[in-house]
């Protein structure tokens, strides 16, 4: 018999002020380990809100997608060092130079950060990519940047769903994936094109999945934060 991997559960607080995710985060206390804290919240309520959050005894992930030249994005993340935060992203696509900045960033302010290079965004589709000028399918726009990613020494990647059988058979097990696009059964995908349940993701290899509106807009979150969780368990498959 073979196990699948533990996945953990990220909730995406994507909410317009801190008052109001402080308020959600009350409502949950005790059931979330991890949250993400994107552009536009860090961009309003800035580092402050990152300290009240983890002051919740709540791992951190950081989801600012940096791309910049490589010397702006080591900068960045130095000054990014002295915050309680567990994940940091950086857009993979900004080559393997600022990626090696980063990571040489990392290891001198603060060695546990795990960076995660995002590949393809999952809002995007081959009709938008081939509208930015790149005419490779997903699946080998995915592939280029993750080996990039990987031989720059980034601890993980965010990617699709769609997209995690492909990855785990190209760079193995170590790294870590981080999986938004998750949608538990039957609630509406929104705006995103690679979707996927908690369960399947978790059986094709994620280590994280990120959801957002399905807890946030539930009508009980702890319920729905505990089915999540408990589909995630590892389950005994045949070998």
């Amino acid at each position: 018999m073979n196990m699948i991997s533990t996945c953990e559960l990220i909730l995406a607080l994507d909410v317009p002020s801190r008052d109001e995710g402080l308020t959600f985060l009350d409502k949950v206390e005790g059931h979330l380990d991890w949250v993400k804290i994107g552009l536009q919240l860090f961009t309003k309520e800035g580092p402050g809100f990152i300290e009240e959050v983890a002051q919740r005894h709540i791992n951190i992930f950081l989801d600012l997608k940096l791309y910049d030249i490589p010397n702006t994005v080591g900068s960045t993340v130095r000054s990014l060092g002295h915050l309680p935060i567990q994940m940091l992203t950086l857009h993979a696509s900004g080559g393997s130079e600022m990626l090696a900045f980063a990571r040489e960033a990392r290891d001198e302010v603060r060695p546990e950060l795990q960076l995660l290079g995002v590949t393809v965004l999952t809002s995007f589709n081959e009709e938008g990519m081939v509208a930015t000028g790149i005419a490779d399918s997903l699946e080998v726009q995915v592939l280029r940047l993750a080996r990039l990613a990987v031989r720059a020494g980034i601890d993980g990647l965010v990617c699709s769903p769609l997209e995690l059988t492909l990855l785990r058979g190209e760079i193995g097990v170590a790294p870590l994936l981080v999986t938004p696009g998750i949608r538990p059964a039957g609630v509406d995908a929104n705006e995103q094109k690679r979707t996927q349940t908690p369960e399947s993701a978790a059986k094709m290899g994620a280590s994280h999945i990120v959801v957002g509106r399905p807890i946030l807009k539930a009508e009980n979150p702890v319920k729905t934060i505990t089915d999540i969780k408990t589909s995630l368990q590892p389950q005994a498959t045949d070998s």
